[in-house]
């Protein structure tokens, strides 16, 4: 039998580590923050792609946006009426910060030298399919912990999002980011839109600055068992060509996706397109909550900035004060609805 000699052994050693190796980098850092939104205006139609006047008339828009946003405050203005004015602004305007802490990009995402007019390319509308019966009934199941706020305990004697810790959501208990930015999908949010990815053979890292949600992605593996349920679900990944695909199923019922469900699969890709770019697109699938699978592209630029750490809440002391605050009008509403029913007593 005829051994290679020791000049091949070394000659196959490097082409297999070269083999080992030929799989594109994709680590860094990227910023994903884009004005295009995830859905498209209705008024694009089935229209895919915007002109160039349209993709500036949208950034001088947010521009301005953001501008007066960042005015200074009258220090001589009044309080806001009780329960807020109604108009646009962090709970009907009573109060939130300004512009100066939103950063949600200044362009439109452009793929294939085209700027798009929403994230989601298919359905060809741009937008989530119809929702489903179950779909619905989460969806009014969400919209029910909001309600007008009158200056009292509104929830009593009821239950309400502010009855303890437990009730509040995920986002409010620091927890999982808003806007799915950890995903999957990974989406752009107000702010926080940097992520950072760290490649390896066997596993790949996804850190997220909101609420420094970390994804790890393992390598040609198998899903864990279906009663191992994750916030983030359990991803794992391959390799087709030069496009790392990552499959997420396993999900908990409360997805980083808003409305999705314990039964929601979602497959993404990852493509270099250059040195300064990458490719991100998916697909979601949900029977329970959609009517059929939705699919979106966007690409995440490379950026020289460095994550820091996300101090939710700085230490969440909020959280206490907000229940904290719930009970004192609690307490309120108690005694208002004793001193009524006293003197409805003793009218008698």
């Amino acid at each position: 039998m005829n051994y290679p000699s020791k000049k091949w052994l070394v000659i196959l050693a490097f082409a297999s580590i070269g083999t080992a190796e030929a799989k594109p980098d994709i680590s860094g850092t990227y910023d994903i923050a884009t004005l295009t939104p995830l859905q498209r205006p209705q008024a694009f139609g089935n229209k895919l792609y915007m002109t160039l006047e349209e993709a500036r008339k949208m950034e001088a828009m947010a521009k301005a946006a953001m501008d007066a946003g960042q005015k200074d405050s009258d220090p001589n203005r009044g309080a806001p009426p009780s329960g807020g004015d109604g108009s646009e602004g962090a709970a009907g305007n009573v109060g939130g910060y300004n512009t100066f802490w939103i950063d949600n990009g200044e362009t439109a995402a452009l793929v294939d030298g085209k700027f798009r007019t929403s994230i989601l390319h298919e359905p060809a509308n741009g937008r989530q399919p119809q929702l489903t019966p179950n779909g619905m009934a989460r969806a009014q199941q969400f919209f029910a912990m909001f309600r007008p706020n009158e200056g009292e305990a509104w929830w009593y004697p009821g239950p309400g999002p502010w009855d303890n810790p437990e009730t509040t959501t995920l986002s409010d208990r620091c927890l999982l980011g808003f806007s799915s930015t950890g995903g999957p999908p990974m989406l752009p949010a107000l702010y926080n839109n940097l992520h950072r990815i760290v490649q390896t053979d066997t596993h790949v890292m996804i850190l997220s600055e909101m609420i420094h949600d970390a994804r790890i992605v393992r390598m040609n593996s198998e899903h864990a068992s279906k009663d191992v349920r994750n916030w983030l679900g359990d991803s794992i990944g391959w390799w087709e060509g030069d496009t790392l695909l990552v499959e997420t199923t396993n999900f908990r019922d409360t997805p980083a996706l808003y409305l999705a469900s314990e039964n929601l699969k979602v497959t993404e890709r990852f493509r270099k397109v250059d040195d300064k770019t990458l490719n991100y697109s998916f697909t979601v699938e949900d029977p329970t909550v959609w009517s059929g699978p939705f699919s979106g592209e966007y690409p995440w630029p490379k950026t020289e900035d460095r994550l820091f750490e996300y101090a939710c809440h700085e230490g969440n002391y909020a959280m206490g004060n907000m229940l904290r605050g719930a009970r004192i009008l609690e307490a309120d509403k108690i005694k208002a609805e004793g001193t009524k029913s006293a003197e409805t007593s003793g009218g008698r």
